[in-house]
């Protein structure tokens, strides 16, 4: 659980598919019961003490927003979840209204606002994703959830079992600076975070977030 495992009986299995190329021999954790307890657990203990402690800043950040630019402070936006079934991701809106609703690598840079820029820095913006967390849609740490339209992403996760996992706030991939803009390499990242888990690894990735790595998709400066 504290890291990761093998069973000898998937390592055959890998190794009779023939698909022992790019693969880390290593066994996920989505069976282990303990393991998804814990990491539960600790989805359910940060995303609740984040609304008793930090109700304030929600309420302020709202109001900046709505002062800032028109629209509504918090962003709905339909993501691909475990099992490629869609649910509504929530996050402080960045962009101005009228953004097209695409990935954030193809969205215009103009189109963050100036309070955009900092939330999404601070990774302000992603606080009210403890709603999804305490829906179950999202765990802490997971591959980052995309948009039903990035199909040539969702492929190449379907092919290497990344769905079939709960999708995170922050990942792997993330922390090691490979966003949505390159869905093959971001997808077998993915599938090594699946093959690396383990509850060390997750503490790993939230040290790292929370010390700037990873700072989210980049949008498009050429647009």
């Amino acid at each position: 659980t504290v890291r990761p495992t093998t069973i000898v009986d998937s390592l055959l299995d890998i190794v009779d598919s023939g698909r022992t190329d790019d693969r880390i021999l290593s066994e996920g954790q989505e069976k282990n019961l303990y393991f998804r307890f814990v990491k539960r657990a600790a989805d359910l203990s940060f995303s609740i003490g984040v609304l008793l402690f930090l109700w304030w800043l929600f309420i302020a950040l709202g109001i900046l927003i709505r002062l800032q630019s028109k629209g509504p402070a918090i962003f709905a936006q339909e993501r691909v979840g475990r099992g490629g079934k869609t649910f509504i991701c929530y996050k402080f809106r960045t962009m101005r209204l009228g953004t097209p609703n695409v990935g954030t690598h193809e969205a215009p840079q103009s189109a963050v606002t100036p309070l955009g820029h900092f939330l999404r820095s601070s990774k302000l913006d992603e606080l009210p994703q403890v709603f999804n967390i305490l829906l179950n849609h999202v765990s802490l740490i997971g591959p980052r959830p995309c948009l039903p339209s990035q199909t040539e992403l969702i492929e190449a996760r379907a092919r290497r079992g990344v769905l079939e996992i709960k999708p995170g706030i922050s990942g792997y991939a993330q922390i090691n600076g490979i966003d949505m803009s390159e869905p093959e390499r971001l997808a077998k990242w993915d599938e090594n975070y699946i093959r690396l888990q383990s509850l060390l690894l997750d503490f790993k990735i939230m040290l790292a977030t929370a010390r700037g790595r990873g700072m989210g998709d980049r949008t498009n400066t050429l647009a």
